[in-house]
């Protein structure tokens, strides 16, 4: 008979396309707080490696895991990974993400394959990778999964229309999870706004990158674009914290769903010079 696996005494999560960004900083932040992370990339292993050495620096052991959420195999693998080394999952971070960058207007921009693409990783894969830990953290008796959507699933205005469908089908997925994922594990997302990213400078030219920033902060109660960091805050509360709540979309956005403000003369004006 083999030996059951030794489970260890620090809390563990696996974070989805976690080399950079969002993800990145939500694995150094629970690193910090004393959770060994499961750190995933496609195609950034330089970057990941870099995060993992951060996680480490905090006292946390990690896995560096290649693989795409669009295939089930990667996802069952990631969570056969954490628990062959350390015999539990406690959190499950959705974060992996795909879109394509498209006007609204383009109709022509986006094909059925790209909405398809799109879904496989953002709602299909979320999906997957809740399949995956489920058995482990009900085991358990407890977990926490934090989807990380958009505000473009709740008001339609994102980086294309395709990317909008499906995290609104993500926020619609989180809420239908909920009713079965009870009364062991609690699954939630955040819905942020523009983020300080290269994810969102991915669109831009680097000058339209920061005037867009000047703009975007200028239009939101908060008057600022959050970080990673900032927007990870949110992620972790809910994973840590929350412990009555289950279901939700958090929006972390400074604000921006309750109406864009006016643009400033000035503002609106270096926006517009650097977009000729």
């Amino acid at each position: 008979m083999t030996p059951a696996q030794p489970v260890s005494s620090r809390k563990v999560a696996i974070i989805t396309g976690s080399a950079t960004g969002v993800g990145a900083a939500a694995a150094i932040m629970l690193a910090q707080r004393g959770c060994n992370v499961v750190i995933n990339y496609t195609r950034s292993k330089a970057e990941a490696e870099e995060t993992a050495r951060t996680c480490e620096s905090h006292g946390a052991e990690t896995i560096v895991f290649q693989g795409d959420v669009a295939e089930e195999a990667a996802c069952q693998g990631m969570a056969k990974a954490a628990v062959d080394k350390w015999g539990r999952i406690d959190y499950l971070v959705n974060n992996a993400a795909k879109t394509k960058f498209n006007p609204y207007e383009n109709l022509d921009g986006l094909t059925a394959d790209d909405f398809l693409a799109i879904y496989k990783v953002n709602v299909a894969g979320a999906y997957q990778m809740v399949r995956a830990v489920v058995p482990h953290m009900r085991r358990q008796g407890k977990g926490s999964i934090v989807n990380n959507s958009s505000i473009g699933g709740v008001t339609g205005i994102a980086s294309s229309m395709a990317y909008a469908a499906s995290k609104a089908a993500l926020n619609m997925l989180t809420q239908s999870l909920s009713l079965v994922l009870g009364p062991e594990i609690r699954i939630n997302a955040i819905a942020p706004g523009a983020i300080q990213t290269r994810w969102l400078q991915g669109g831009m030219t680097p000058e339209q990158f920061q005037q867009f920033l000047v703009m975007a902060a200028d239009m939101v109660p908060l008057k600022m674009v959050p970080t990673a960091e900032q927007v990870a805050e949110a992620l972790v509360w809910f994973l840590e914290g929350a412990s009555a709540v289950t279901g939700e979309v958090l929006m972390v956005d400074a604000g921006l769903h309750s109406g864009r403000l006016p643009p400033s003369s000035s503002s609106k004006a270096t926006w517009e010079d650097a977009r000729k």
